[in-house]
């Protein structure tokens, strides 16, 4: 059986409810948090270390709640939603190639922020190439990537830690 190498919205929510990847998968958050429109590239040998790439997209309009609140007469999405989604898709990823358990961001490398999402902008898209996938007791996904609006790179991050754990009551 093939995996499916894009997904809509509807998968995504389905995600968030268990329902894609089966019961026990990872799951994205839902909602206002779900900070990802559609996945448009996801492979487990691509990339440019070879072990796996995401491609994936957030349409951009000024109603999005995070206008609204951050900031007052300032308008701009906040950064920490686009490290955010950069986990999301991580967690995802792992889920995609059959992980069982809860999805934790474990850390980040570096970050650089060298731009911003206004309200004017159309299209984020988040690029991430796997750089490393442990399936031992630990299950952890490490990968590098760019965040772009409208076709410019505004954020890099590398060393995207994402752990999958049976339990998390220890946390």
């Amino acid at each position: 059986m093939s995996k499916a190498n894009s997904f809509n919205k509807e998968d995504l929510i389905a995600c968030g409810h268990g329902e894609l990847f089966g019961e026990h998968s990872p799951r994205l958050p839902i909602d206002n948090m779900l900070m990802i429109d559609r996945i448009t590239k996801i492979n487990a040998d691509g990339g440019e270390f070879g072990k796996g790439e995401i491609v994936a997209e957030l349409d951009i309009n000024p109603e999005l709640w995070f206008f609204k609140c951050h900031f007052d007469g300032d308008p701009v999405m906040p950064g920490c939603l686009g490290l955010d989604a950069l986990w999301q898709l991580v967690g995802f990823f792992l889920g995609w190639e059959g992980a069982e358990g809860k999805g934790r961001a474990l850390g980040v490398g570096e970050v650089k922020f060298t731009g911003q999402v206004l309200p004017d902008a159309k299209k984020v898209t988040y690029k991430l190439t796997v750089k490393r996938k442990v399936y031992r007791k630990l299950v952890m996904g490490i990968a590098d990537a760019v965040m772009e609006v409208d076709g410019r790179e505004i954020y890099s991050a590398t060393d995207l830690k994402v752990g999958i754990f049976k339990d998390t009551s220890s946390f």
